[in-house]
């Protein structure tokens, strides 16, 4: 399965043309890397990457 990540928020989406997150249109497949988010609560990653919805996240969006 190609996953693809929104460009804007960084969400990994396994089907669909929008982002779930922040409805954003704009989707790649050129990614690497991935973080999984659990608790956007308590994660230094979560608060890095600046994501608020817990789910899994891109590291590398490729321009």
């Amino acid at each position: 399965m190609d996953e693809k990540a929104c460009k804007s928020c960084r969400m990994l989406i396994s089907h669909g043309d929008t982002c779930p997150v922040c409805g954003s249109k704009d989707l790649t497949n050129k990614w690497s890397g991935q973080a999984i988010i659990l608790n956007v609560e308590k994660s230094a990653i979560a608060k890095k990457l600046g994501v608020k919805v817990s789910s899994t996240y891109a590291l590398n969006i490729k321009a």
